[in-house]
């Protein structure tokens, strides 16, 4: 009777767990079934598919224009940048940022072959920002932020041109020394 148990558990555990998993994946009536559910679901957390709101509800256009205003693509850099705080000569933290750029994505040859003119004039805004105190204090608030991704956005077209719509900051620290 105990080696009938050791068996019959595990096996009533199995089909207990595959008979609930498959009442939980269940597809609705309302969603479509196989891989056009899953495009729909890709399509649905694809923010280049999202409709702009500057344009309205309806998406403002149609046919090719629509589709290239909203192809857009993501240039990351490589390295992070590292900008150190100064005071009285000091270097008293160093704050650390991971950027990107958000561009159409015919544009995105034009900016990786401008990648190091596009860092250069970035990682100067950023110490401009450092020496003017925008790292001072609560340096995520929104305001502070507003001003830093203004300033990185006019540097980054001033440097590549138009096709830069967007800077992107993904990640920033300070690191007190």
């Amino acid at each position: 009777m105990k080696k009938i148990l050791l068996i019959l558990i595990p096996l009533l555990a199995f089909l207990g767990g595959a008979v609930g998993g498959d009442m939980l994946g269940k597809e609705k009536p309302s969603e479509p079934a196989g891989q056009d559910a899953d495009a729909a679901t890709k399509a649905d957390h694809d923010p280049s598919t999202a409709p702009d709101p500057e344009k309205g509800a309806d998406g403002g256009g149609s046919g090719k224009a629509e589709a290239s205003e909203t192809d857009l693509d993501w240039f990351r850099f490589p390295n992070q940048f590292f900008v150190p705080i100064l005071r009285n000569g000091t270097s008293s933290a160093v704050m650390i940022l991971s950027l990107s750029v958000e561009m159409p994505a015919s544009a995105r040859a034009d900016i990786e072959a401008q990648e190091h003119r596009l860092r250069d004039a970035l990682l100067n805004a950023l110490l401009i920002e450092a020496n003017t105190g925008a790292f001072d204090g609560n340096f995520t608030a929104e305001p502070t932020l507003q001003r830093l991704r203004a300033s990185l956005l006019a540097a980054g077209q001033k440097a590549a041109g138009p096709a830069v719509k967007r800077i992107l900051i993904e990640d920033i620290g300070r690191q007190i020394q």
